[in-house]
Order: structure tokens, then sequence, then C-alpha cells
């Protein structure tokens, strides 16, 4: 006999998202487990530095107070809840469940999952970060488990189960396969449910939130969108969808902006299984409804990713306001005096970086829009460098700089930042726990059947379309995407939603092109991967972010807009398609 489908739900995309998602998830409709992602690169550097302060800390205490609220809520409702929400410290929040149960009054087994935080146990003579060594001054170094922890825990009948860096899909293989008795060998199956975990880890993003066309819907439609679900079946497909009566929607376009998210070539890989995006077909399944069928897998790669989360040093910063008229003298005067300035002090930071911002209009009809914007970031070992150095010269122009002179606020003292790299470890170096809500621990065997990580070779390119008038306009007119940042590197999906589009686009847009319209990555590695059956190109920019979110390289430090911008570059487009 079939199992039946299983429904799973998300309420948490980030550690700040939408509180009260939690309640609005088991009060809108049935569910069987609820999901929380409260990871991300940059919220480990946070509770890394959280616990340097109090070693009990090092998980996400918002997930505590929505607990609060409904734990007795999904206890009656029969829901499980599995939560990354562990972070750096799964043991500790799994006790402070069970404390707050207790409390409550409300009977639930809480089960959590262990083994990914590793500083403990590779020592510094296995060699660089980069070839597989964990320095010692990582404030988090954490590999990325797969599900089988999280399903031994369900299957031993947790009601709660709390993990500390897992996949962000794991959060939906691991009930996937304790609810289908699926094996580590069900590779189609555990791909179908990756993407299944994909396309529900970041929330309201699959049901219209951060939509690259949400200006065709009404804005009451996008004002609160509903977080989303997915009906999993034994077989590895889905249907994407939300609760009734929730806001926001579902369509083609929306699962394939969250499928292209962060993601790189046709091969998706991840500890269970390689997920093959390049066989992923999307298909509309009524109002708010999109089945994802025809997933392939092939065996995990031989090695699990480790995130190492470190203190870089210390960064400062200044924005100053440039209004009127000789915007480009005016910029030219400032940079001239501040480094005259900081080249005399005698700790000189090791990085200075001007960006000029020209967000000013002529004659404008504000003193807001007359304006531009000059930052100047610095950056440091050591923290006084970057602190009395940079605010004691800025201050010293006050009357002394260029006219009109102000900035938007006084610098302070300097402040760390972090950097992230990506090493990787054999799977069979980590010691992943599943400890079950009676004390005993089950140990996960790393998988046995591992396939080394290849480029899928660029597939056949559809017919260029004939040729015909063509007008100078935005890319975004026809195409769609949408961007994210993986440690210091950015992709950025770019779809259309017609076969026309798609004959122009796969032609059109090369990776020469790319770097064309962005010229910040003339000088970097871009790298262009095809996937038709989703109409779509998904391009991979490496160093575009320098040392990672943390460590804020550029104006956008996530590459969350990227995609937007390059919507706005203008190339010379087929009439047909306008």
């Amino acid at each position: 006999m079939t199992p039946r489908a299983l429904r799973i739900g998300n309420a948490s995309g980030f550690y700040g998202d939408r509180f009260d998602a939690m309640r609005e998830m088991l009060t809108g409709g049935g569910l069987d487990v609820l999901t929380g992602d409260y990871l991300a690169e940059l919220t480990m550097l946070i509770l890394g530095r959280d616990r340097l302060k109090d070693p009990a800390a090092g998980y996400a205490r918002t997930f505590l107070r929505q607990l609060e609220e409904c734990l007795g809520l999904a206890h009656e409702r029969g829901v499980r809840i599995v939560t990354n929400a562990g972070g750096l410290n799964p043991a500790g929040l799994a006790d402070a469940v069970r404390e707050l149960a207790d409390r409550l009054g409300v009977p639930v087994r809480v089960a959590h999952v262990e083994g990914d935080d590793l500083r403990a146990h590779l020592p510094r003579a296995l060699g660089s970060a980069r070839a597989g060594g964990i320095p010692r001054d990582s404030l988090a170094a954490h590999a990325y488990l797969g599900g089988f922890g999280i399903a031994a825990c369900l299957r031993e009948g947790a009601d709660v189960v709390v993990t500390g860096r897992v996949t962000d899909a794991a959060l939906v293989t691991g009930p996937a396969a304790a609810h289908f008795g699926w094996a580590p060998e069900d590779h189609d199956r555990l791909a179908g449910a990756v993407v299944a975990g994909h396309l529900l880890e970041c929330g309201a993003q699959a049901t219209g939130g951060n939509y690259a066309f949400a200006a065709e819907h009404p804005l009451d439609r996008l004002r609160r969108p509903g977080f989303p679900l997915a009906e999993l079946h034994e077989d590895g497909s889905c249907v994407l969808t939300k609760h009734p009566g929730t806001g926001g929607f579902v369509d083609v376009g929306t699962v394939t902006a969250q499928l292209l998210y962060e993601t790189g070539g046709a091969r998706y890989a991840g500890p269970d299984v390689t997920a093959r995006l390049d066989t992923v077909r999307l298909s509309q399944d009524g109002p708010d409804r999109v089945r994802v069928e025809g997933v392939r897998g092939e065996a995990p790669p031989p090695t699990l990713k480790v995130g190492l989360n470190r203190l870089g040093g210390f960064r400062n910063e200044v924005t100053f306001v440039l209004t009127g008229l000789d915007i480009e003298y005016k910029a030219e005067l400032v940079r001239l005096q501040m480094e005259d300035a900081l080249g005399a002090a005698e700790a000189r930071p090791a990085e200075v970086r001007w960006d000029l911002v020209r967000t000013d209009r002529p004659d404008a009809g504000t003193q807001e829009t007359a304006s531009a914007l000059l930052r100047l970031v610095v950056r440091d070992p050591v923290e006084e460098a970057v602190g009395r150095a940079l605010s004691g010269a800025a201050v010293e122009l006050a009357l002394a700089g260029y006219p009109g002179f102000h900035v938007l606020a006084p610098p302070g003292k300097g402040a760390p930042y972090g950097v992230f790299e990506a090493a990787y470890v054999p799977q069979d170096a980590v010691d992943h726990v599943a400890v079950l809500h009676d004390g005993r621990r089950v140990t996960v065997p790393p998988a046995q059947d591992t396939r080394a990580l290849e480029d899928v070779p660029e597939p056949p390119l559809p017919d260029p379309l004939p040729g015909g008038p063509v007008r100078r306009a935005p890319l975004g007119l026809v195409a769609g995407a949408r961007s994210g940042d993986k440690g210091g590197d950015a992709n950025v999906g770019v779809w259309t939603r017609s076969e026309d589009g798609w004959r122009w686009l796969a032609h059109e847009l090369t990776a020469d092109r790319f770097r064309q319209l962005v010229p910040e990555s003339r000088a970097l590695p871009v790298t262009r991967h095809v996937l038709p059956g989703l109409r779509a190109l998904n391009f991979v920019v490496e160093g575009i972010l320098g040392e990672g979110v943390a460590a804020r390289h550029r104006f956008d430090p996530q590459a969350k807009a990227l995609g937007e911008w390059l919507r706005t570059r203008h190339l010379d487009i087929p009439e047909a398609l306008l």
C-alpha cells in the first residue's frame, strides 16, 4: 500500500523572519510536519559571537518564543516540528524545549541531531582551511549534515527535532525518509525531496515574495504572502502550494525563481544525494498549486561541505553627502583630504575603499534628490586603525571640506566583521548522531555510495529566433531574475516565461554579455549554466562578494538585488517579444 502524501510546511526562512508564521501555519490548514530554517552563513557567525559571551547560548532564541505560543497547538493537531534553530548548540536548545514543555504541561518528546560541529575534532595539522583543516581561530566550523539523523529521531517517535548545521533541504529529506521508509540508495526519491526542501526553505519567496514580476499583481495580494507547504509523494514528486486564504500566490514563475535561488549548475549536491536540476518538470496544477516532478538523483559526493566562520578584523564607514553642482570635484576633494589624513595616521587602515553613488538629479525638487552619496569603508586587523583614525579625520573636515559638507552619521568605533569560507572533509570524518528523546544515541552512517561531482556538459540550445526588428529595452521586460550569495560568490538565475523568449535569451545572454552588463564581474570568473527545462540560465560570479556577507564588501553584500539590476540593463530585444 502506497503511503499517503506527506504535508510539510515552512514557518521560517531566516533568523528574524515573520514571528507569527508558526501560528499561521498551524492554524491555516492541515500539516504533518512544520519546518523552520533559521541558519545562514551570517547567522552562524552571529551565534558564534553569542556563544563567546555565554557558553549556554548559540541557538536561535526566537524559536523558543514562537514555541511558547504554539507548542500546545502543534501537539493538539499532531504536527511534528523539525528545525535547525539549534545552531551551534542543538543540545542546549533541545533541553530548553523540554523545560518549556514541562512548564506548559505539554507532553512532547524532544530529540536532537549532533556531529556537525568540527572545531574540537579536526586538528590544525590537517592543513589549510581550503584543503580540509579547521583553523583554531574559527568561531564556527560546521559540516552540512543530511536528513537521516532527523529521520532516525522521527522514526523513534520524536515530536520535536532540533538540529545544528544541516543542509536546508535536510529539514524535508529527513521527515520524508522517515515517513516513506526511504533508504540512502533511493536517489531519485531523495532528489525530489531535496527540490521540495529547497523550494520551502526560504519561506514566502516561493509564494510571491521578492518576485521579479510582482508589479503585475495587485499590491494587496503581496501585502502579506502566506508561507509555503509541499504535498510530498512517495515517488519524490510534490505539489507546492499554500494554505487557502493566505496572501501571495504560487505559480510556475514563483517556483522557478526559488528553484534558481542560490544554486549553481545542473547538479545540486548535498550529503544525501545530488539532485539533477536539469530534470525538474514544473506544471500548473490549479490555482496556487504547482506540480514538481521528474527529478532524478545521483549518489552524493564523497565529501561534506564545512562552513568556517572567523573574525576577519574590524571595519568602519562614513558616508559623505555631496549636494548640488560639481559632484565629481567635491568627491575628489574629500578623497584627497581623507587620504592625506589617513596617510599621516600612525596606523593607516589596511584597506581603504571609496564608492560614489550618483543619486543626484539635475534641477531637483528636493535636497535629497539633489544629493549624491560618497561612501568610505575601511578595514584592518587592528580595531584602533579603523576607529579613532577614521572618525578624527572625517570630523576635522567639518569646516574645511567641500561646500555643503555633512555626513549621514558620524563614524563611531570600529566594528568586528566576519569571514566565511568553505572547506570539505570526507563523509566518514564526521560523527553524525541522532540523540533520541529517551537519551539513546544512534550513529548515522555516512553515505556508502558516492560519486565525485562533475559539471554537466552544456545541453543543445534551442534554435534562435528568426531575424526581425529589435528595440533597445530593459532585459526585465522579457526575463525574470533572482540572485543570492554563497560565501564570496553570487549566483544570478535568469528565466523567461515563453518558449520564444527562451530561444532569444539562450543565445543572447552569454557569459561575455553578462560581464558587459555587470561591470563588476568583468575581471572575475563567470560561469553560465543552461537549464532548458526551466527556460533558465544560471550565472555564478566568483569573488564578487569578497570575503562574504559579514565582511560587507559591496553595497549589496548578499547580492540580493544583483538580478534586479541586471534586469534594468538595456539590450536589443526582438519587438516580437515586447
